[in-house]
C-alpha cells in the first residue's frame, strides 16, 4: 500500500524516486508525496520557521498506528 507522506509548515521539491528524477508533474514543490512499499524518496524541505513540524502518513490508521514524527528545525 502507498503511503501519502505529508510534512507540516514545510515544502519540499522531490530529488529522485528510488534515484531516479521525478517525473515533470512531481517537480513542483509540494506538501505531500506518495510513497510506495519499498520505495526510497529524496526531498529537500524548506520551513517556514524554527522549531518542531509534525510528518506522518496522511492515512488515519497509519497515523494513529504510529506512522508519525516531528523535524525539529534549527540554525
Amino acid at each position: 500500500m502507498a503511503h501519502p507522506f505529508h510534512a507540516h509548515g514545510a515544502q519540499f521539491q522531490i530529488l529522485d524516486r528510488d534515484g531516479n528524477p521525478p517525473p515533470p508533474n512531481e517537480q513542483g514543490w509540494k506538501d505531500t508525496v506518495l510513497v510506495y512499499p519499498g520505495e526510497k524518496v529524496r526531498a529537500i524541505a524548506t520551513f517556514e520557521r524554527r522549531g518542531l513540524f509534525m510528518y506522518h502518513c496522511h492515512i488515519l490508521e497509519h497515523e494513529e498506528a504510529g506512522m508519525m514524527g516531528q523535524f525539529n528545525v534549527k540554525d
